[in-house]
This record gives C-alpha cells, structure tokens and sequence, in this order.
C-alpha cells in the first residue's frame, strides 16, 4: 500500500503557509483522507514486529502544543513513534519515521536525553567499551552510523576510538529520503521496515542503559515530575486529531 502521497504532501505544505483555523476547517477532510488515516495505518504495519516487546507506538496529532514554540496552530510535521511507555518521550530511545514537506527521515533517536544520562553512557562505554563497538561494527557494515548533536566542547576522553561519541549529547541513527517519487512509491514502507530492523539492536542496547540509569539514581532524583500534560493546552478531543 502507498502511504505517503503527492496529496499529503501538499497538504502539508499548505497547512504550513496557511496556518490558521479557518483554512484548516475548509481542508479537514482533507487532512482525515490524505494524512491522518494513512499515517495511522503505516503506524499499525510498522508496530506489529514491535508488539511482542511490549512497546506503544503513536503518531502526531495535527495540533501544536500551544505552550511550546513555534506558536503555530497546526503541525506541518508529522510523526510515528515506536517505544516503551515513558512520560518525556524525548527522553527516552524511540523508533521514529518523521514526514514533512521536506521529506522523510526514520530510524533511531533520543533527541534530547538528560545531561546525566549521557554522562551515565559514557562512564559505561568507557568501562565496557566492547558492547558499545561491537554495536558500531554492525551497524557500519549496514552502512549506518551513530550521530547526533554534539557539545560545542567535547567530553575528556582517554580512549581515541571512543571520542566520537563522548562528543554526543543526543543520539541517531536515521536514513533520510527526500525525493518525492521515492516518498510516494510502494518502495517506501520496505525501506522503513529494514531500517527499523537494523537498528532495532541499538534501541535495545540504549533502552536497557536507559532502565539501568533510571534504577540507579538516587531517591531525591526520582521524585516525580508531573507529566508534562498538565502543563498544555488540550487539543480538542476529537479522535481524528490523534
């Protein structure tokens, strides 16, 4: 089946330069038939290798957070997400596929993990560096590589091998597609599927640092935040914006 089409696209290009409640009543339909009900169910085929793992996966609503900036009404970006529940999902490892007017991009990411996270990964690979390489090795001979942003100073580091990644403070692996023949092909899923698969190994190995970190810390660093929901404006609860 084709999920991404030349209409959603366009939709999403529109809604960028019209970005205001009026144009968005007059294309809703639009909106259900060309971006959410496909995107929906490109979530479901891409879930089902994931369910026996006990993860979620979600995609994007069309409204924004209002107390998050850009202060647009309505996304122009949208996203499915792969992973284990967690209250701060930019914190935690994800599998994702992202579609904007500029094209696709999918695979692995943390986007914005917690300072001390990361030192927490690189204390660990510094310690244990075998598992860590090992997971390089593999993924560079799918030809796929581990990036993301980097500290405008780097970490020390006595290891050359590992420096790379003590530069880190987020994390990536991802393939981007932006030619739209290719977007709008049955090609696409394929290539989504087998990525997700590579790097597959990459969120395990980040998500077990992940529940090793988050059981290690200290009674006074778990005190509960409250989920950031209840700090945002709610979207209308309409099922479609969902």
């Amino acid at each position: 089946m084709q999920y991404i089409t030349e209409a959603m696209l366009e939709f999403l290009e529109n809604i960028r330069s019209h970005n205001e409640k009026e144009w968005f009543e007059q294309h809703k339909e639009v909106y259900l038939n060309a971006v959410y009900e496909p995107l929906k169910a490109m979530s479901e085929v891409l879930y089902q290798p994931f369910a026996e793992y006990q993860m979620m996966h979600k995609t994007a609503r069309i409204y924004r957070d209002a107390n998050f900036p850009p202060y647009l009404h309505y996304r122009d970006t949208f996203w499915i997400y792969i992973r284990h529940e967690a209250v701060w999902w930019s914190r935690t490892p994800s599998l994702f596929f992202e579609i904007s007017p500029e094209g696709a991009g999918f695979g692995f990411r943390i986007s914005s993990p917690e300072p001390q996270f990361m030192e927490h990964f690189r204390k660990q690979i510094a310690e244990q560096p075998e598992p860590f390489q090992n997971l390089i090795s593999e993924l560079e001979q799918k030809q796929l590589s581990l990036s993301g942003d980097e500290y405008k100073r780097p970490k020390p580091c006595r290891n050359p091998e590992l420096l790379p990644y003590f530069k880190k403070k987020s994390l990536a692996v991802q393939k981007h597609v932006s030619d739209r023949n290719f977007l709008c092909s049955d090609a696409l899923l394929p290539e989504v599927q087998k990525t997700f698969a590579d790097v597959f190994p990459v969120y395990q190995y980040f998500y077990q640092m992940m529940q090793n970190y988050e059981a290690g810390k200290n009674p006074s660093e778990t005190k509960q935040t409250p989920e950031p929901e209840l700090f945002m404006t709610k979207a209308p609860e309409q099922e479609f914006m969902w």
